[in-house]
């Protein structure tokens, strides 16, 4: 993994009796990547309350500026800490932020706004794919990427249509904004999830021209993928929260507890991979079973231990990421074997078939749904259908691996076309997210002013460990109460026909208190073990 870095660093510690062998440099390469982790991590905070910045913007740029410093250092031949392997992003990195993304969501934010979500994130990217890889079959060509299949496009299609809405994000806030906050949030991560299954799925079938048949045989295959990774995902969330529901680790240690939650919400993911499945859909809906049951049968000094080590690694997960994303930008491999002349251009016709890919289906979708849910609170204005359409424009971690994956064999590439797409989709990340997560900020303030904002009140049902505080769970302890009470008591007919998705939420607590809680457990089943360790 480690990358071979010879130049005056190197000659340095050799002279200064720190260089016994390649196993020593690794450690020196592991430590200098940690400190920059580190050096991330400060300057994002004293960067958190500028107009313009924010930390995923600040890795990238300090990863460029690390990523010069060693190329100039080491006489033009490397601008890498540790050489890049998708299986590393796939196995280790991403699993963590996508389960800290389910574990955290407001669960009934979310699913009250299901269907837009599922729209914008698994409509979407089948109609930006199709946009993006039509585009790039037709323009590339003319730039003599002649080694380039259908496959190839289809591929780059999918690579270009997963954003990373995490600047975005990082601006809107979900106490102020819930509809938009949900909408961005929610997309974001069924949108990756939908893109690695559609990738996987393009990856499977070896032809050389589109035709219905083969497009029936990539969307079944999604759906199939699709159906069997979020049955996977809930089935071993249920089993987390029986066996400590039923085995009560709590009374004896909150280490177990979290290490439980923490290994089966792995094993999840590693069990898709295993059976070639969406390990991003698995682990994200296992997240969200483990914070409606699980997270509710443990003790209190659990629930806030899980909460805070979970989206610790998920943050140091995303600032690895786009750290490394910086340093990227210099590989002096691939950019010397890349049809240099081309990059820039074949960059270029991205961004702009990323721009319209992006609006073709944010606006069209966002109407649709204005005219199917025509409830004040659920209305997609012309405001939040901007700020949706620019959260998708930023291109991450996804599409780096994703592209990495497709283009080269453990990270490198001796095609000099492939090489191109490689430089290409770097070029790309690092444009959108430095740029436009730069103007995230200001657009944001300017589309959503202060008097605008929807101020969401406190008076509702925490939904998720994240906006559960330490007041707000002694009350729901000791009253017992489950929320369920409050729901209004409709004809099911007549609630169906005025607001499905207030009927199906209706139908669905009635199952999960009478059947699911006494099962599995969740709020208003679970106790505090006196003995317990705080």
């Amino acid at each position: 993994m480690a990358a071979n870095y010879a130049g005056p660093l190197h000659s340095l510690l050799m002279k200064a009796g720190l260089e016994d062998g390649d196993d020593h440099m690794h450690v020196v390469e592991i430590t200098l990547f940690v400190t920059l982790l580190c050096a991330c991590i400060v300057i994002g905070h004293l960067l958190e309350e500028t107009r313009w910045m924010n930390e995923s913007v600040t890795a990238l740029i300090l990863g460029c500026f690390t990523g010069f410093i060693i190329y100039i250092t080491s006489g033009g031949t490397n601008s890498h800490i540790l050489q890049f392997n998708e299986e590393l992003f796939f196995i280790y990195l991403l699993p963590p932020i996508i389960f800290n993304a389910g574990f955290q969501v407001k669960k009934k934010h979310f699913f009250q706004n299901f269907v837009a979500i599922m729209m914008f994130g698994v409509v979407g990217v089948f109609i930006s794919t199709a946009i993006i890889a039509t585009g790039c079959r037709y323009l590339f060509p003319r730039f003599h990427l002649k080694s380039l299949t259908m496959q190839d496009y289809l591929a780059i299609g999918t690579i270009f249509s997963a954003t990373d809405s995490v600047c975005t994000l990082q601006v809107l806030n979900q106490d102020e904004t819930p509809l938009l906050y949900s909408l961005v949030f929610g997309e974001g991560v069924v949108n990756d999830a939908t893109t690695v299954v559609l990738f996987r799925a393009v990856q499977k079938f070896g032809f050389d021209q589109m035709n219905i048949s083969t497009a029936w045989r990539i969307l079944l295959d999604f759906l199939y993928l699709f159906s069997t990774s979020t049955i996977l995902g809930v089935i071993i969330g249920l089993l987390s929260a029986y066996i400590i529901k039923t085995l009560y680790f709590g009374r004896h240690s909150t280490d177990r507890e979290i290490s439980l939650m923490a290994l089966m919400a792995y094993l999840s993911y590693m069990l898709a991979e295993l059976f070639y499945l969406s390990g991003i859909l698995t682990v994200f809906f296992c997240g969200i079973v483990m914070s409606h049951y699980t997270w509710h049968n443990v003790t209190e000094s659990s629930r806030v231990t899980s909460r805070h080590t979970f989206a610790t690694m998920s943050f140091i997960a995303e600032t690895f990421i786009f750290l490394y994303v910086g340093m990227d930008v210099l590989d002096v491999d691939k950019w010397k074997l890349a049809k240099r002349s081309a990059v820039w251009p074949i960059s270029g016709i991205l961004i702009f078939l990323t721009l319209v890919g992006r609006a073709a289906f944010a606006f069209p979708l966002s109407a649709i749904l204005n005219h199917v849910r025509r409830t004040p609170a659920t209305h997609i204005n012309c405001r939040r259908q901007i700020i949706i359409w620019w959260a998708g424009l930023m291109r991450g971690a996804v599409s780096i691996a994703l592209a990495f994956q497709q283009f080269t064999s453990f990270g490198d590439t001796r095609n000099p076309d492939y090489a191109t797409m490689i430089c290409s989709t770097v070029t790309v990340v690092v444009f959108t997210t430095v740029v436009f997560g730069l103007l995230s900020k200001p657009l944001i303030k300017c589309l959503l002013p202060e008097h605008l904002r929807i101020l969401h009140g406190s008076n509702s049902d925490p939904s998720s460990p994240k906006e559960l505080r330490p007041v707000d769970l002694e009350i729901s302890l000791l009253s017992g109460q489950t929320g369920g009470s409050s729901l209004l008591r409709r004809s099911s007919l007549s609630m169906l026909l005025q607001d499905p998705t207030a009927a199906v939420h209706d139908l669905w607590r009635k199952f999960d208190d009478c059947y699911m809680r006494p099962i599995f457990g969740g709020r208003g089943f679970a106790q505090n073990c006196p003995g317990s360790p705080r």
